[in-house]
């Protein structure tokens, strides 16, 4: 795969491990077992991250060893394959305790936000 997809792929990473901890930023652990909405929500928001890692090519990975790819690949694979036995205990642990730590490693090579907040080719930011 190329520099320039590896570089979307990792994005999309860090992007969408940002969502799960906006989504859990105040949450308690007996708010998320009350709310199904939310767990089914972060589910599929680790399954993205997983995917998004799957799809960085080996050069890639092997250019940053520091990010787990094998846990967050096979977590990907848990979810996607083996979901009739989801452990809603490695769920919670993953959202609170792996995700800020692949959020730093991530956060260590993204490229800084363009200048002017975000807008590019005269679009909104977030758009």
């Amino acid at each position: 795969m190329s520099r320039k997809g590896d570089v979307l792929y990792l994005g999309h990473m860090f992007d969408t491990v940002r969502k799960i901890q906006q989504k859990t930023a105040s949450v308690t652990r007996p708010q998320f077992d009350a709310d199904e909405n939310l767990r089914l929500a972060l589910l599929h928001l680790v399954q993205i991250v997983g995917e998004a890692g799957r799809r960085v090519s080996d050069e890639g990975r092997s250019a940053h060893p520091e990010v787990p790819w094998r846990q967050v690949i096979g977590m990907r694979h848990k979810i996607v394959h083996d979901y009739m036995d989801i452990n809603e205990d490695i769920l919670w642990s993953t959202v609170t305790q792996d995700i800020p730590l692949l959020a730093g490693k991530l956060a260590a090579f993204m490229p800084p936000d363009p200048p002017g907040g975000g807008e590019q080719e005269g679009r909104p930011a977030g758009q």
